[in-house]
C-alpha cells in the first residue's frame, strides 16, 4: 500500500519485539488528545501483545512506513461472550492521518475478525477522537448505552458484522 506523504507502508502481525515501539506510538497519540498511557490498567495489554491478542484468537497488526517507522496499530481481542470481539489500540500517527490508513486498518480488523468467526465487534473511544468516531459510524458502528470499561473512554460502539458488507 502506498500513501501520499509517507510512501510505501507495510502492515504485518505484531510480536512482543514490537512492544516498545507500539507503546511509544500509543502514548504519543493519547497525549495529542489529552490522555495518558496507563500500563497498569487500560494499556496493560501492551505488556504482552502475543498473549493478549494472538494466543487468545485475536490479532494485532502494526503499520510501518518505508523507513521502518511505526505509523499505526490495530488489535482485535476476543471477549468473554462467544462471537464478540473488541477493537483495540487502533491508532495512527498525526502525519499519516487523512490518507485512508485508518479505514484500511479498520477493514483489515473487520476481515480478520470475520475470519476468526466473530459476528459482533465492540469498541470504546473518547469523544475527543471525533475523526475516529466518524470513521467508525461510517463503517456501521452504532452507539451502545453502556459505560466504558476504560476510564479514559466515554463512548461505546458496536457493529453487527452480519449486517454490514465485508
Amino acid at each position: 500500500m502506498t500513501l501520499q506523504n509517507i510512501g510505501e507502508v507495510n502492515v504485518r502481525p505484531a510480536t512482543n519485539e514490537d512492544r516498545e515501539k507500539v507503546t511509544e506510538l500509543v502514548s504519543r497519540v493519547l497525549e495529542e488528545f489529552g490522555m495518558a498511557l496507563d500500563t497498569s490498567a487500560s494499556d496493560a495489554d501492551l505488556l504482552d501483545l502475543e498473549a493478549t491478542y494472538l494466543k487468545t484468537g485475536g490479532l494485532f497488526e502494526v503499520v510501518e512506513d518505508g523507513r521502518g517507522n511505526l505509523v499505526g496499530t490495530v488489535g482485535v481481542c476476543p471477549r468473554a461472550d462467544a462471537g464478540t470481539c473488541t477493537l483495540r489500540k487502533m491508532y495512527v500517527v498525526a502525519e499519516a492521518r487523512g490518507l485512508g490508513l485508518g479505514r484500511h486498518l479498520l477493514e483489515r480488523a473487520l476481515a480478520g475478525a470475520r475470519q476468526r468467526g466473530f459476528r459482533t465487534m465492540v469498541l470504546e473511544t473518547a469523544s475527543t477522537m471525533s475523526a475516529a468516531i466518524r470513521l467508525y459510524t461510517r463503517a456501521g458502528f452504532r452507539p451502545l448505552e453502556q459505560a466504558a470499561a476504560s476510564p479514559r473512554c466515554n463512548q461505546v460502539y458496536s457493529l453487527d458484522m452480519d449486517t454490514v458488507e465485508p
